[in-house]
């Protein structure tokens, strides 16, 4: 019989700081961690960091769409070609939505492109109708690469060790 202390539950490593791509991050890690990068352009992304915000955003498109779909068809007056006064709030949820996550995707496109080595002005693709998007879709598939490294933050270099008082 031993007595020492047996841990019964694994100890989980810390996440990477925010500066760093955080590889295997979960749905709901990835999207806190989107809202807290909000407009970071430097640095890098892993594809879990990335796919997670995407099914966040997909998602969240998709339920007020078709909950501002169906309200505005259910209250409309005039057959649908117009929607019903109750989907007037959703729009505007929906449309606040839209507009508050460009800014979060495009960062997180740009840092999504240094981890797989490329330059962040591939962004720019994205102007093109339909086959930019497909294009850069397939780049945020790509692995991460060793040459995304260059993109991590530089740390600060000290000539001098830091001074300790000396004992007295």
């Amino acid at each position: 019989m031993s007595y020492q202390t047996q841990p019964s539950v694994a100890a989980q490593p810390a996440p990477p700081p925010l500066e760093l791509p955080y590889y295997g991050i979960g749905f709901v890690d990835a999207v806190k961690r989107g809202f807290k990068k909000y407009a970071t352009f430097a640095g890098r992304a892993s594809r879990s960091e990335y796919w997670w915000w995407a099914l966040f955003t997909f998602l969240t498109y998709t339920v007020l769409g078709l909950l501002a779909y169906a309200v505005g068809m259910a209250t409309s007056r005039d057959g649908g070609r117009t929607p019903g006064l109750l989907a007037v709030p959703l729009l505007i949820l929906f449309a606040v939505f839209l507009f508050g996550v460009i800014v979060p995707t495009l960062a997180l496109t740009v840092r999504r492109l240094h981890d797989a080595g490329y330059s962040g002005l591939m962004a720019l693709l994205l102007l093109v109708p339909y086959l930019g998007g497909l294009i850069i879709m397939i780049f945020a598939l790509l692995p991460s690469s060793a040459a995304g490294a260059k993109y991590d933050p530089v740390p600060a270099y000290h000539p001098y060790p830091p001074q300790t008082p000396y004992a007295q």
